[in-house]
């Protein structure tokens, strides 16, 4: 008796040799997306190693190890992920349900979350010595639950009682999450959300109000910060704006980080000055609480400069030309706006994480894709990739 799953893992080839199987089923694989995350997923480990060299060499094996356990459990997502046939199994239902696991979660941090450098972002996981951030599961989990809300034939993307049930969809976890507080990560899912409804076919008349309302809207919420009648924004993170704004307003204090991120990024000219050898990074002038993860980026054009960033980057582009081929073969709606929303998502953390970095964008503390050192990300990145290649296998199945 087939069940639900049967046909997910292509059992209609059992019978035939390894061989025969093999020269079929590995050239379904996209190799430019596997070679472009080895690529980041070893420079990160290169580096996160190297920004551990300041406080001793075990603590950097420390890092290392526990990113390498990471990247191990994200590994296994991603093969999971790759080798099911995403159409064959109950995608809306896994989809509502991982959304709802996510609001939980979001919900528990209130209650038993951690509380780091003011935040309370984490769930500790004791048995393993882990944390997790359950708004990076959040912005996976979105971009599930909004895929299959537009594929499904019963949504018109153009009608008004369906785009406020997509709105409200992101709202909830957008305001749990800005609760935090973490207005980066919540800002990450308006994005995914526009996204998703440019690929479903919003009209461009609608498009051109919701501009002028985010335009007025942004003015008045400026406005009422600046005037200080209701302010929204806590006091910390007027100041990151105010030393985005003027660089050298607070180079000791709020805008110390981002002024040594500028240093190490200025001082690695076009080859930088050796892997292990950046004196920003090395003698903890960027500490180390934010040089592997933030600002890991810094760390990289110190050490190998303007050259290994552009190689960096061309690995990026590659990761996304991979993401949108896959967007343009497949014929299935739920699989194209599952590679748009992943996409928003992989490339807005690049945006402004390499944007603060180099003083282009106010520091949010979102993490650099693949490279940057922590787990909940990998997690979430890694099975969002193994679904893209799901869908790049099947993009020609009905």
């Amino acid at each position: 008796m087939k069940t639900e799953w049967s046909g997910c893992f292509d059992a209609d080839r059992q019978e035939e040799g390894i061989l025969g199987r093999l020269a079929h089923f590995v050239p379904e694989f996209d190799f430019v997306q596997i070679g472009a995350l080895l690529f980041l997923i070893g420079t990160g480990l290169l580096f996160i190693y190297s920004t551990g060299a300041q406080v001793g060499g075990n603590h950097a094996a420390s890092f290392f190890f526990r990113q390498l356990r990471w990247i191990g459990a994200g590994g296994i997502l991603w093969l999971f992920c790759s080798l099911i046939d995403y159409r064959k199994i109950q995608y809306r239902i896994l989809a509502i349900l991982f959304y709802l696991v996510t609001i939980v979660l979001l919900i528990l941090v209130f209650f038993i979350g951690v509380k780091v450098y003011g935040a309370t972002r984490w769930l500790s996981i004791a048995p393993l010595g882990m944390r997790l951030q359950p708004s990076e599961f959040s912005k996976l989990a979105l971009v599930m639950v909004l895929s299959a809300m537009f594929a499904s034939p019963m949504f018109q993307v153009n009608r008004f009682p369906c785009l406020l049930l997509g709105g409200a969809t992101v709202a909830l976890p957008f305001l749990l999450i800005v609760r935090e507080p973490d207005l980066g990560s919540a800002l990450i899912l308006v994005p995914i959300f526009l996204s998703i409804l440019f690929t479903a076919g919003l009209k461009w008349r609608y498009i051109l109000l919701a501009a002028v309302a985010v335009c007025i809207l942004g003015g008045a919420a400026v406005l009422n910060e600046a005037m200080q009648f209701r302010p929204m924004l806590k006091e910390y993170q007027r100041d990151r704006i105010r030393v985005f704004l003027n660089p050298e307003l607070d180079r000791t204090d709020t805008g110390y980080n981002s002024y040594q991120a500028r240093l190490a990024v200025g001082s690695g000219g076009l080859t930088g000055k050796g892997i292990g050898e950046g004196t920003q990074n090395t003698l903890g002038f960027l500490p180390q609480t934010v040089s592997n993860n933030d600002f890991i980026f810094s760390v990289i054009a110190e050490e190998v400069g303007f050259l290994g960033c552009l190689l960096l980057i061309a690995a990026y582009l590659a990761l996304f030309y991979s993401i949108i081929r896959t967007a343009f073969l497949t014929t299935d709606p739920f699989g194209r706006y599952l590679a748009v929303g992943i996409g928003s998502i992989i490339f807005t953390h690049c945006f402004i994480n390499i944007g603060m970095s180099i003083g282009l964008a106010p520091v949010t503390g979102l993490s650099l894709p693949f490279v940057s050192y922590g787990g909940s990300f990998m997690l979430t990145g890694l099975a969002g990739c193994g679904l893209l290649q799901s869908v790049y296998r099947f993009r020609n199945s009905r």
